[in-house]
């Protein structure tokens, strides 16, 4: 299992925030919405499932902070819309 760690607007895997090898980032969109914005893996650990680990990180989050997600980043987007088990967070004009 990757250890995946916590930024401010992020979740991350490697030891340098602001230089990682895999990250999910999102923003505030007023005080009960989260905005994906951005997923990126390294070459070096593609096709491991890291990108659907840290997207289910930030639905952990989501759900326990009581927010909507609005997944604006194309990978994000496509796995909430095909997984019913986000349906919960996924904000309703993206489902």
């Amino acid at each position: 299992m990757t250890t995946i760690h916590r930024g401010e607007t992020k979740f991350f895997v490697g030891e340098d925030i602001r230089d990682p090898q895999a990250e999910i980032t999102f923003v505030q969109s007023g005080s009960n919405r989260l905005v994906i914005d951005h997923t990126y893996v390294a070459k070096e650990l593609r096709s491991q499932g890291i990108a659907q680990q840290l997207l289910e990180q930030v639905v952990q989050y989501a759900r326990e902070n009581d927010k909507y997600i609005i997944p604006l980043c194309p990978f994000a987007k496509k796995q909430m819309q095909k997984n019913e088990a986000y349906h919960d967070v996924l904000q309703n004009q993206f489902i």
